[in-house]
């Protein structure tokens, strides 16, 4: 089977001690094969003693055994719902490494071509008893479960990516020692990809839960320029590493009645999309009074503008695309799912988010919610 020595092939059955007789379809005609097997059983019965069924590892092995003999003479191993377990996996590897034990115990010379037809089907076997992951999953995420799953996901991605949102601007700012000027720009790029997947992951959960858990059922008061201070602070890197200009307005009355927790949030997307689509210039927040209560936000950025066809499907978070190697389908926006978090958050709060574009000029998002005066924080 192995070896140069290999005896010519002859039907028989593998005999496993204390196993029941095998059943038809698994014979095992290679002798060293069988003997790798009832040695890997014998191990198997003295090193777990009745921690783990013999039977049930004596037949899940005979089977192996069996698709392996036929795989080295060009059958396709079929699958076997038994073998297709973590003990069957194990069991094959330990079949495997006796085989092997086998050859280097033989004094014979070894015929390379016939090893490598058996490691060969080894592997096809190893591949006929993996699990079909894609179905797997699939049947996960279409399951009664399968939303909370994407939202464990989500919230498990979150946390280290806020991490490093911390410990990026932590070295960036030189708190932990001198930092070089190439040190910092590749810091900016740490920032920037961590800041960006970190807004994916909570849209993601955002959106999944329906897009209203970031919205406070209570007002309370809050400053709209520590707002814009802090939305601006958290995207300068990237548009530091950009070479663009961000900047921001307040509005003359600036302690305000609303909800700041998913006006910060809505900010934060459209200025980091802004930022993402524009090359040179800028991008810039402006508050705008309109009346005593109404405030009107904008995001206003340099860009190319908006395409006709992406204005088509600007709020969905999926959009058919032509992808790798010519394969159509749906694909994850960032960008749109941004958007289309930003226009439920807004919707909740009670409010439209509108835009206008055009080629040479930008694009500017904006909005306009009812905030009334507060008199203290």
């Amino acid at each position: 089977m192995g070896a140069a020595n290999v005896q010519p092939l002859r039907r028989g059955r593998l005999s496993l001690p204390g196993t029941d007789t095998p059943a038809a379809g698994t014979e095992v005609t290679c002798p060293e094969l069988r003997a790798a097997a009832q040695r890997v059983l014998e191990h198997w019965r003295n090193d777990r003693g009745d921690a783990i069924d013999t039977e049930e590892a004596g037949a899940t092995l005979q089977w192996l055994a069996a698709a392996v003999d036929d795989a080295a003479r060009g059958t396709q191993p079929p699958r076997d719902a038994q073998a297709s377990s973590v003990l069957g996996r194990h069991l094959l590897e330990l079949l495997r490494a006796e085989v092997v034990a086998g050859w280097q115990a033989a004094a014979a010379e070894k015929d390379g071509s016939a090893i490598i037809t058996v490691l060969g089907a080894f592997e096809r076997v190893r591949e006929a008893i993996d699990p079909d992951w894609s179905k797997y999953f699939t049947a996960r995420l279409s399951g009664p479960d399968g939303l909370d799953l994407i939202v464990e996901v989500a919230h498990d991605l979150r946390s280290p990516l806020t991490s490093i949102l911390f410990l990026a601007d932590t070295i960036g700012k030189g708190q932990s020692g001198d930092v070089t000027d190439l040190q910092r720009r590749q810091l900016r790029l740490i920032y920037s990809a961590a800041l960006g997947l970190s807004s994916m992951a909570s849209d993601v959960i955002e959106l999944a839960r329906g897009g209203d858990q970031l919205v406070e059922k209570e007002l309370s008061p809050f400053s709209v320029t520590e707002i814009l201070e802090s939305v601006t602070d958290m995207v300068r890197p990237i548009a530091e590493e950009k070479g663009l200009t961000i900047r921001y307005e307040p509005p003359s009355s600036d302690h305000r009645l609303g909800r700041p927790m998913a006006l910060s949030r809505v900010l934060l997307n459209l200025t980091t999309n802004a930022l993402k689509f524009t090359d040179e210039g800028y991008v810039e927040i402006t508050t705008r009074a309109r009346g005593l209560r109404q405030l009107e936000f904008s995001v206003r950025d340099t860009g190319h503008g908006i395409s006709e066809e992406a204005l088509a499907n600007l709020y969905q978070p999926f959009r058919r695309t032509r992808g790798r190697a010519g394969r159509s389908g749906f694909y994850f926006s960032g960008t749109g799912l941004g958007l289309a978090m930003c226009r439920k958050l807004i919707e909740a709060i009670g409010a439209t988010l509108e835009f206008e574009t055009r080629p040479g000029w930008g694009t500017r998002f904006f909005f306009e919610l009812d905030l009334p005066p507060a008199s203290h924080l």
